[in-house]
């Protein structure tokens, strides 16, 4: 014990300041995502919300096809995680969702995180492998991960419909927890003619039609996004809302009132956003707006931490980045947008709301 002390006050500090818990945690934090990504893609959150009772680690690994050994561990990591909890009886560990695992990682929930997390771990996490060529080479590494040409994005995206449904399903979950927040981060109740521009699956479109039951909403994507959004995704039933096939930065966009560009600007350049947001600003009807939805960074660039991530995953996945609200404002000011306001949701997605003159 006193030559520990003694190496602590060489340092000139105290030993408890040696100990680098933040360093490990943060070297250990894929292991955490790994079980996640793991536990959802076998099942086991799905198997116990089936179960409707507790169920021991024997039953569990038979009900995944998982050996018991590695299901055991598993099951202790998302205990440790509370994502699960135990119940003892006659000397026998059973396991039960808790809470926030039902509503979010089990299929079957309307809130669930599950296409979300497989996107994360089959499509992300493959392309982070190569963050530190993304770092030196300045762009995305879907080559390199995928073996796919990069210089189209959503070529790279798309590059098969099992991937782009996997995508669609990602940004569905997304809005499905998201979307409220920033639909109304605005009062957007005197726009009643609605285009949402790489509106993909349709989340945002809904959540839209749900707030403004006034308002319909044309969901303006690629041909083949529209064919899998009107296949997987939105029904007849969602009768205010209908689609445009086309090429946001080359075809005819619709007039509207209002478009929506939700996590559209931060996959590209600041020169091929001012000219989306060019081609928006001529279509737009006099009095209409443009709403971005996106996640700031504060302005000194000092955080969110979350946000400061998905700026780097944009550098591994697509062309562009994050920003602060002073670098939208200033795209949508050299589009001839004005009175441009921006609101904070306190959650992961933000919003920024720019006006065309009458």
């Amino acid at each position: 014990m006193a030559e520990r002390q003694e190496m602590g006050s060489t340092k000139g500090a105290p030993a408890a300041d040696l100990y680098p818990r933040k360093i490990l945690e943060y070297m250990e934090g894929f292991l955490i995502s790994k079980t996640v990504f793991t536990s959802c893609e076998l099942g086991v959150f799905d198997v116990l919300l089936g179960a409707a009772r507790p169920l021991s680690a024997e039953e569990i690994s038979q009900a995944v096809g998982a050996s018991l050994d590695g299901t055991q561990r598993l099951l202790a990591a998302c205990t440790g995680l509370q994502l699960l909890s135990t119940h003892h009886e006659n000397g026998q560990v059973f396991y039960s969702n808790t809470e926030q695992a039902s509503v979010f990682l089990t299929r079957s929930s309307p809130l669930s995180l599950c296409q979300s997390i497989q996107y994360s771990s089959r499509t992300i996490y493959l392309c982070w492998h190569y963050l530190t060529d993304a770092v030196r080479d300045g762009k995305n590494q879907y080559e390199k991960a995928f073996g796919v040409n990069s210089k189209d994005l959503f070529q790279a995206l798309y590059r098969s419909d099992e991937e782009m449904v996997k995508f669609m399903q990602l940004m569905n979950s997304i809005w499905n927890i998201c979307g409220k927040d920033v639909i109304r981060a605005f009062d957007l109740s005197r726009f009643k003619v609605i285009c949402d521009l790489g509106g993909c699956s349709g989340a945002l479109a809904k959540q839209c039609t749900s707030v403004y039951p006034e308002c319909t909403v044309t969901i303006f994507d690629l041909p083949k996004v529209v064919r899998m959004s009107q296949e997987h995704f939105v029904n007849e039933a969602d009768q205010r809302i209908s689609f445009h096939e086309g090429d946001f930065f080359k075809d005819c966009l619709p007039a509207a009132d209002l478009y929506i560009l939700a996590r559209i600007l931060h996959d590209w350049t600041d020169e091929r956003c001012i000219e989306l947001l060019c081609r928006i600003y001529k279509a737009c009807k006099p009095g209409g707006a443009v709403l971005l939805v996106e996640a700031l960074l504060n302005e000194d660039g000092s955080g969110p931490l979350t946000v400061q991530l998905y700026s780097l995953n944009m550098l591994v996945q697509t062309e562009g980045r994050e920003r602060t609200d002073a670098q939208y404002t200033a795209l949508l000011a050299a589009a001839g947008f004005s009175n441009i306001q921006h609101c904070l949701t306190g959650k992961i997605y933000d919003a920024v709301l720019g006006h065309k003159e009458t």
